[in-house]
């Protein structure tokens, strides 16, 4: 059966980058495994297990890849055995005879397969976090670019005052900062489950060292060290606890509502004409629409970003459903939802790389959406400077609340121009300011302290959260294959 007959999920087969694909592949989870028994093995005779010997040890640790043929020995001894853990160790135990009687010596089938989820969650942190860096970089790259170009802003998606386009960015970088935290955070309070043995009280590792109580929680300690951890976690059940998943998922699931805010925003400008996302040359829009630029990366960031965000509902009804010491209601969908999760994430972030990359600015269509806007926001500055000339406040108030009327009605009604500052000019009770006017609707003077905000924001809170993580910015050009 060809591969093009069966089914595959497209976050690993259209979108998903290799490196991220590769974590939660059979070959690096069957690895894993090895991997563990091999550490369990040296831990057990560092301690003083004497049953474990040098040649064991040493011929597993020439087979810890596993091969093709031995996963598929594997498959067919599974569907056998009906245990996949059993399976391996079986298969194991067939090229590596001089270790085939310690292989899980002492363990649970959680040793692996709980402790390996550890590691690949903990591993595909580290794939997300330099590609969240390079977002965050290059937005700011933009933003101040950008920190002086006064743009209309919108609340309710109605016009409102002004801001800059390099401030609207740092709206989003501001969240992505926080994903960056959050992820951060998440990533290093990872631990391992360790040797806890079938139901968390290591009975099984106590009666293999004779009661010692010492021995097994240096056993304990040892196998996490090999393995590269920090900690481990010092009560478990059968399984790790499932909260554990709905700390490793929430952050991935906040950075989908930062992805599709930003994305949604992207869409909205790209309909005003303003700012587009990248856009290649002979990249089709519609087909049908020959002249169609449609925002394709930003739809499917928020396409995925539903889904990620969805998948957190997933840990959350597994974790309150565990009875007692576990449950194997768990393992089928987590299966599903945590690879899903950083697929999912990992295609959000080379998307927002490429996005970020090429944002493509019009500065004459936000000028002309500007003055269609400005001649209203400018009328408390007009009132404001013929009373400096000794105007009345009241009559000012009125005379331009008519003008501004009469102007409304030509944009709405009549689908022209907003005329409002030629009314003004042709109103001879407006001529005292009548050679303010230009000044009066200069639009950087309308945007606050948009552009020092960006440069102090940019300049101070970005360049201190990225410090860090200098060694993980490039300017490569990020790719989308479809």
């Amino acid at each position: 059966m060809s591969d093009y007959d069966k089914y595959s999920t497209p976050l690993s087969s259209r979108y998903a980058s290799e490196e991220m694909s590769s974590i939660f592949s059979l070959r690096n989870r069957f690895s894993t495994w090895r991997k563990l028994w091999l550490n369990l093995a040296i831990a057990e005779k560092q301690v003083g297990l004497d049953v474990i010997t040098d040649e064991a040890i040493e011929e597993m640790k020439k087979h810890l890849t596993i091969t093709d043929e031995e996963i598929e020995l594997a498959t067919k001894e599974e569907a056998i055995v009906r245990h996949d853990v059993m399976a391996h160790v079986h298969v194991f135990g067939d090229v590596c005879p001089n270790a085939a009687g310690i292989i899980h010596l002492g363990a649970t089938s959680c040793f692996v397969t709980d402790n390996a989820d550890l590691i690949f969650l903990r591993d595909a942190y580290d794939v997300l976090i330099p590609k969240l860096v390079n977002v965050i970089d290059r937005l700011a790259k933009f933003a101040l670019e950008y920190k002086d170009l006064p743009v209309l802003g919108w609340t309710h998606f109605q016009p409102a005052q002004l801001t800059t386009v390099g401030k609207r960015a740092c709206l989003w970088i501001q969240e992505l900062l926080w994903d960056l935290r959050n992820f951060e955070r998440a990533r290093n309070d990872i631990g391992l489950r360790g040797v806890k043995g079938t139901t968390g009280t290591q009975a099984s590792f106590l009666s293999l060292f004779k009661g010692d109580h010492d021995k097994v929680e240096l056993l304990d300690e040892t196998v996490v060290k090999l393995l590269g951890f920090e900690h481990v976690y010092p009560v478990t059940g059968q399984t790790y606890s499932r909260k554990i998943d709905i700390d490793i998922l929430s952050p991935l699931a906040s950075f989908g509502a930062t992805c599709h805010k930003m994305a949604t925003d992207i869409r909205l400008l790209a309909n005003l004409k303003e700012i587009e996302e990248p856009f290649e040359k002979s990249q089709i829009g519609s087909s049908a629409m020959a002249y169609k630029r449609n925002p394709m990366r930003s739809e499917r960031v928020c396409s995925l970003s539903r889904h990620l965000g969805s998948l957190l509902n997933d840990a959350i009804q597994t974790s309150a459903v565990q009875w007692f010491e576990r449950t194997l209601d768990d393992s089928a969908i987590r299966r599903i939802s945590l690879p899903s999760a950083f697929l999912t994430a990992d295609i959000l972030l080379s998307t927002l790389n490429n996005i970020s990359s090429g944002l493509v600015v019009y500065p004459k269509v936000i000028e002309r959406r500007i003055n269609s806007e400005l001649p209203f926001m400018a009328t408390e500055n007009i009132i404001m400077a013929m009373v400096a000339k000794g105007g009345s406040r009241q009559d000012c108030h009125e005379e331009i609340r008519v003008l501004s009327h009469q102007a409304s009605a030509v944009v709405k009604q009549e689908g022209g121009d907003n005329d409002l500052i030629e009314r003004i000019k042709n109103t001879k009770y407006f001529e005292p300011i009548w050679n303010d006017l230009d000044n009066l609707l200069d639009p950087k003077t309308f945007v606050g302290r948009a552009p020092e905000q960006t440069e102090k924001f940019v300049n101070k809170d970005v360049k201190q959260a990225l410090s860090k993580f200098e060694q993980f910015i490039n300017s490569e050009d990020v790719k989308l294959a479809v």
